[in-house]
């Protein structure tokens, strides 16, 4: 197991390098980076001025040596700006041009940049989105998860049967509904004062509000409530438990149908007995590994509901960052999702060894 794991830990490595660096040298494209100095500076510079200013602010280096400043294994580039003749570099604070930089401020030493859209350092921007969309992620799985796996299961011990054709027919169509639609249709239906459900139940007498849910979820930044936080919660689980119950249904099928549950089932076994004790844990084999591969998809996925709903999460975050060419942002986002998404992997990996004792770690 330990040599899977530095075997493992180091092929991570490698794969963030690499996606890193692809990374990098996108967003430091030469149509970015005059977008980027034009932003900063004058929208009416001149192309002359434009290579001015990127090579007066560091941009005008390779990009290798650029993406090693950046990593932090190369020392961080300095400065002095023209008009003012104050220190300007990657290692020098905006906030505080006086103090004395460091030779090394990359990813590794903890610094990750600071945002030009934000006006703050890409690190504390970060944690606080990262923060509430942990939040939402949590609510959105502890829904998901146990929605999915007793639809499947249910669906999978009753193939063929009305129920399964119903519940089958549920799932497929959660999951061909883009949440830009289910997010629109759930705000029109539970959140709206003037149509959906909430005229009605006003009308009879059971909804003193103006709507059951609310349609922004921004106030659930400060303060989770169930009116701010369900519509949100609901559209990004929609999808992912339509696809996790059609593969564990999947699966329960499979393992149903296996020659040692039809020898207990013959041998007397109670059926409640069988799928509890012998299908369900092969059954959850597969829908572990896609489970964890949610996280990921919910982490870059809630991009769509976070903006729908007013949400300043990560997804949010990312949006901003791309409209207001943020490099430094972009990047630190990237990072992020690098990093979520090998993890996961990884979790997935050692999982399924311990779920299922048929596989062996050469």
């Amino acid at each position: 197991m330990l040599r899977f794991l530095l075997r493992r830990f180091g092929t991570m490595i490698l794969t963030g390098l690499c996606l890193s660096f692809v990374v990098f040298y996108l967003t430091n494209l030469k149509p970015n980076l005059e977008r980027l100095a034009k932003t900063q500076a004058s929208a009416r510079m001149t192309q002359s001025q434009v290579h001015d200013w990127l090579v007066e602010h560091g941009y005008g280096e390779p990009v290798l040596k650029r993406y090693g400043e950046w990593l932090g294994v190369v020392p961080g580039w300095t400065g002095k700006n023209t008009e003012t003749g104050a220190p300007m570099g990657r290692c020098v604070d905006p906030n505080n041009p006086t103090t004395k930089a460091a030779t090394y401020c990359g990813i590794l030493q903890g610094t990750w940049g600071y945002s030009t859209v934000f006006r703050s350092s890409v690190s504390s921007i970060l944690s606080t989105r990262l923060q509430a969309t942990g939040i939402l992620m949590l609510w959105v799985l502890i829904l998901m998860i146990p929605v999915s796996l007793v639809v499947g299961i249910v669906s999978g011990m009753r193939e063929g049967s009305r129920l399964d054709r119903g519940l089958s027919v549920a799932s497929i169509a959660t999951t061909a509904t883009p949440e830009y639609v289910s997010g629109v249709v759930l705000i029109v239906l539970l959140s709206s004062p003037m149509m959906g459900l909430s005229p009605v139940l006003r009308h009879w007498g059971l909804l003193h509000g103006t709507a059951l849910f609310k349609g922004s979820a921004a106030s659930a930044l400060d303060h989770v409530t169930f009116a701010n936080f369900t519509l949100p919660v609901v559209t990004v689980a929609l999808y992912g438990t339509g696809y996790i119950a059609r593969m564990t249904r999947a699966s329960m099928t499979e393992v149903m149908t296996a020659q040692y549950i039809r020898t207990a089932r013959l041998k007397g076994v109670r059926f409640r007995t069988v799928v509890l004790k012998h299908a369900l844990r092969n059954a959850l084999i597969a829908p572990f590994t896609v489970i964890m591969l949610q996280i990921p998809w919910l982490l870059n996925g809630v991009v769509i509901t976070e903006t729908l709903f007013n949400y300043k999460g990560f997804g949010w975050t990312l949006v901003q960052a791309a409209e207001g060419n943020d490099i430094e942002l972009l990047l630190g986002c990237s990072i992020v999702a690098v990093v979520v998404v090998l993890l996961t992997q990884l979790i997935s990996d050692i999982g399924y060894i311990y779920l299922n004792p048929r596989i062996r770690i050469s």
